[in-house]
């Protein structure tokens, strides 16, 4: 799996700059691809253990993580909802009307959300790979632990961005969320990316697959993790 710049300084939580340091400076593997850089999640998590770097969230996070905000991703897509046949045009609108109806949050902050997702920036959306993407906001959010949620949202067509995916599929596919604070956001950043890339999840969505399905799957696997990471410990 390839990260790009973007994914990898969420992962480890630092700015872009520093991941450009660590290639120039510290040897991060990358691999070139016209323009930008792109990094496998392997090589990088290997680069990141020799220096005591290991990442415990993001992209680069250990399985058995869990959602700092008290409940799980099946609880927070249930608030934020699938959103289905959503124009590309129509993207912002719903993550307004997601950020509306956030809960735990009063609606002084509801609104303070909003502001700055509709600043320029505000929203970072990072591509995954076989048409998904993961938006969310740019910046980190200290909302308490009985907020956050998760929406997916199925697009009617492909979502135009500033640059082209890793893997050059059209994203079409999105699963926005917010988190209920920095931690909880690189945790459910890592955990989001982790139900798109194993299990069935991805294949649900991609179907079309009715809600309850989808619900039902990512409570599997999260079941899965949580019983894999016990057996760890």
């Amino acid at each position: 799996m390839y990260l790009n710049i973007i994914q990898i300084a969420e992962s480890f939580g630092v700015a872009e700059e520093v991941v450009e340091r660590w290639v120039r400076l510290e040897g991060l593997p990358f691999t070139p691809d016209r323009d930008r850089m792109l990094f496998d999640r392997t090589q990088v998590a290997n680069w990141a253990a020799a220096r005591g770097l290991a990442a415990q969230a993001g992209f680069l996070a250990p399985t058995a993580s869990s959602v700092a905000s008290g409940g799980g991703v099946v609880a927070l897509l249930q608030a934020g909802k699938i959103w289905r046949d959503v124009p590309a045009a129509g993207v912002a609108s719903v993550f307004e009307q997601v950020v509306n109806a956030l809960p735990g949050a009063t609606p002084p902050i509801r609104n303070l959300v909003a502001q700055r997702l509709r600043a320029p920036g505000g929203v970072v959306i990072a591509p995954v790979g076989g048409g998904f993407a993961l938006p969310h906001p740019s910046a980190r959010l200290a909302l308490g632990r009985d907020s956050g949620t998760v929406a997916l949202l199925l697009l009617r067509e492909a979502l135009e961005l500033p640059e082209p995916p890793p893997d050059d599929v059209p994203v079409t596919r999105l699963l926005f969320f917010i988190a209920p604070s920095p931690r909880a956001h690189l945790d459910l950043l890592g955990r989001l990316s982790r139900l798109l890339s194993r299990g069935v999840l991805r294949e649900l969505v991609i179907q079309g697959a009715p809600d309850g399905e989808i619900f039902k799957a990512i409570a599997a696997a999260e079941a899965a993790a949580g019983a894999g990471g016990a057996g760890k410990s």
